[in-house]
């Protein structure tokens, strides 16, 4: 099962907002170089909800082929809508990933039980290790442990990514969950404690930045290590909180300009990080020694 830190990988686009793959193939090596543990394309801070069915296929297909199975590749596969999110996720593993994240359906606001019925479908129709999504704060949607713990007979849903921000909440999905189902901090800020509380890794926007120091806390935290832990996280610690200056993949892709490595690209709505924070950021990547 998936462990480690999986960076939620931004999707690197040129002026003209099409997607730039050459600096995406520079950003994988580069992830490669600096020990992330799985790259997670397509999902939010990959700009998927700006992408068109073509291009979030073609790219879950060139990060599979980029990587070449060096680390592993987790698409982001979800949809409010089910049968949509069953497409993607069947494109997603003839394409050879080694799993698929699933959000929420946003919008919708469906029950617990339609939660359940949504990725136990997902699950049944694509024979790929599924990892369902949790973010409230993005979909008005909040998947319960008792809906999680209903996972827990299907065999393909290994994982649950749990971005409510709580470490409470995931000592819970811990204590449900035990060694059947992985539980994964969708939350930089609470990471550390969420890995040094039973869960088995983070899927990462601070790892964009700084992938070492983030592969090097989560590492330390799953092995138990609060002080290890700690020393690395400070250094992190601000991008946690300052690549969320403006929506989220704003700050990332302008911190990624700024090393060198993507273009300014940025699709509408989403605009270009504002100049007001930009003092702020440059001050967490030295910090963070990129």
């Amino acid at each position: 099962m998936f462990t480690g830190s999986m960076v939620a990988v931004v999707t690197p686009m040129n002026e003209d907002g099409s997607i730039d793959f050459e600096s995406f193939e520079r950003l994988i090596e580069f992830h490669i170089e600096n020990k992330t543990d799985a790259i997670v394309p397509v999902g939010t801070t990959g700009e998927s909800a700006t992408l068109n069915h073509e291009e979030h296929c073609e790219t879950i297909s060139f990060v599979v082929s980029k990587v070449a199975k060096r680390i592993p590749v987790i698409a982001g596969t979800g949809a409010n809508s089910t049968s949509e999110a069953i497409d993607l996720t069947k494109y997603a593993y003839d394409a050879g990933v080694d799993g698929c994240l699933s959000v929420t359906p946003y919008y919708n606001k469906p029950t617990q039980e339609g939660l359940f019925l949504h990725f136990k479908s997902i699950a049944n129709a694509v024979p790929v290790p599924l990892i369902p999504y949790n973010v409230p704060g993005r979909t008005s949607c909040d998947m319960l442990p008792e809906t999680v713990e209903r996972f827990l007979p299907i065999k393909n849903i290994v994982a649950i990514k749990e971005a409510i921000g709580d470490v409470d909440r995931i000592k819970k999905l811990v204590s449900i969950c035990g060694e059947k189902i992985n539980i994964l901090s969708g939350d930089d800020l609470t990471a550390m404690e969420a890995l040094l509380n039973g869960g088995k890794g983070v899927i990462t926007v601070t790892g964009n930045i700084a992938p070492k120091y983030m592969h090097l806390m989560c590492k330390a935290a799953i092995e138990g290590d609060r002080d290890l832990a700690s020393e690395y996280d400070k250094k992190i610690a601000g991008l946690h909180s300052d690549l969320f200056l403006e929506s989220n993949p704003i700050p990332a892709k302008w911190a990624l300009y700024k090393m060198g490595l993507i273009k300014k690209g940025i699709r509408l709505p989403l605009t270009v990080f504002s100049k007001e924070h930009h003092d702020k950021l440059l001050e967490s990547m030295k910090l963070a020694g990129v």
